[in-house]
C-alpha cells in the first residue's frame, strides 16, 4: 500500500512538473497592448544561446519571414566603421552555447543619437526591441532592427 501511494504521488509530481514547464517555447511572448515592453512578435531573450544563434541565422537566410516583426534580443554591443560609406554600423552580437561562433544583428537607433557619445561601450551587454527591416546600400540588401531604445544590462 505504501508503495502504491508513493507511485501515485510520484506520478502526480511528474505531471505537475511537466505541465509547469510547458509553455510558450517558440520565442514569442504574449502581447498586452498597454505594456510596450511585452509588445513583441519574437522574444529571443527567452531562448537558449544556441537557439538564438540558430534563429538569427534563419532570419538572415529567410528575411521575408521576419519583415515587419517586432523582436527583443540581447547580446554584446559592437560598432564597426565601414570606410566605403564613412559610417559606423551597430550590432548586437550573439554567441552560441560553446562561444565558438557568433552572429551579429545590425540595429539602427532611431533619433539623433551620436556615436560614440550616446552609445553603450563596446562589449556592453545590451537589450534592444525593434522592428526587422531592410535597406539597400552599395547594390546590396542589408537587414537590421529599427530600435527606439537600447537598454544596458548589468
Amino acid at each position: 500500500m505504501k508503495k502504491c501511494i508513493s507511485v501515485i504521488l510520484l506520478l502526480c509530481f511528474i505531471c505537475t512538473a511537466i505541465t509547469g514547464c510547458a509553455g510558450n517555447n517558440d520565442g514569442s511572448s504574449k502581447k498586452d497592448p498597454g505594456d510596450k515592453t511585452n509588445a513583441v512578435d519574437l522574444d529571443l531573450t527567452v531562448l537558449s544561446s544556441t537557439m538564438v544563434y540558430a534563429e538569427v541565422n534563419n532570419m538572415m537566410a529567410n528575411p521575408d519571414d521576419y519583415m515587419g516583426k517586432t523582436m527583443r534580443i540581447n547580446g554584446l554591443y559592437f560598432a564597426q566603421y565601414y570606410e566605403p560609406t564613412e559610417l559606423f554600423y551597430h550590432y548586437v552580437v550573439i554567441e552560441d552555447a560553446t562561444a565558438c561562433c557568433a552572429q551579429g544583428l545590425e540595429f539602427v537607433w532611431n533619433g539623433g543619437h551620436v556615436y560614440p557619445d550616446d552609445y553603450p561601450e563596446i562589449k556592453d551587454k545590451v537589450e534592444v526591441i525593434g522592428v526587422f527591416e531592410s535597406y539597400d546600400e552599395l547594390g546590396k540588401t542589408y537587414y537590421f532592427l529599427s530600435v527606439d531604445e537600447i537598454t544596458i544590462l548589468a
